[in-house]
């Protein structure tokens, strides 16, 4: 499953009262881990940054000279070919959407409804009631390293959040699938989650002698062993 995780910072709280959005990151994940691709752009807002902002973000309104504006093709245009039509995952999605929503209606653009999106914050509160549930807090719970984010920026936390996502999900257990449809333990059939391959192999250090006595020793089994069940799928 393909879902694309994104975060914005803004130049305020406020969509509805002209506040735009001057960084937008996403990331992309399939079955809950990161693909390696990322969207990542910072966008002049035609608008003052508020100190709150800079304080928080540490981008300036200096830093955002020069920067395409939202309705700039390689903004917009460019998000939307980057998502496709996948689900988006935010956290306090709502705010997010509030503001991707009101971009878009600028450049006539298409409008992102709430069933699109999973908000991490609500299935933070749901499944941890009581407890923080900033991303912070959540990093920190799942033993999430905070290393690289001094400030919040849209493309780290959106980041973080995809590891956090997996989290809530299930954890990294989440990836594997086990199927037993009324057989033995020792033939339960191993989904393994599609991973993207090496450009080359790497070379084995298995010499011909060891081999050769690894397959001997593997046809004194009076069953195949389960790792050739595996491989031969």
């Amino acid at each position: 499953m393909r879902e694309i995780v994104f975060d914005t910072e803004t130049t305020g709280l406020s969509a509805k009262d002209g506040d735009r959005i001057i960084e937008l990151g996403a990331v992309e994940i399939v079955d809950l881990l990161p693909t390696g691709r990322e969207f990542h752009r910072l966008i002049y807002p035609e608008r003052q940054v508020s100190e709150d902002t800079i304080r928080i973000t540490g981008i300036t309104d200096e830093m955002l000279k020069g920067k395409p504006v939202f309705s700039d093709p390689s903004v917009y245009k460019e998000f939307l070919d980057f998502i496709e039509d996948s689900p988006l995952v935010a956290h306090n999605a709502e705010f997010d959407r509030g503001f991707l929503n009101e971009e878009m209606r600028r450049v006539g653009g298409p409008d992102f409804p709430k069933e699109r999106c999973v908000d991490t914050l609500a299935l933070a509160r749901e499944k941890f009631p009581g407890a923080s549930a900033t991303l912070d807090a959540l990093c920190k719970r799942f033993d999430i390293s905070l290393a690289k984010r001094d400030v919040h920026t849209a493309v780290v936390d959106s980041q973080l959040l995809a590891s956090v996502y997996l989290e809530l999900r299930g954890g990294r257990a989440h990836s594997f699938e086990f199927e037993n449809e009324g057989q033995s333990d020792a033939e339960v059939a191993f989904k393994r989650t599609q991973r993207r391959q090496r450009p080359k192999k790497l070379r084995s250090f298995l010499t011909e002698e060891e081999n050769a006595a690894h397959q001997s020793f593997i046809a004194t089994f009076d069953e195949t062993p389960v790792w050739n069940k595996i491989l031969t799928k």
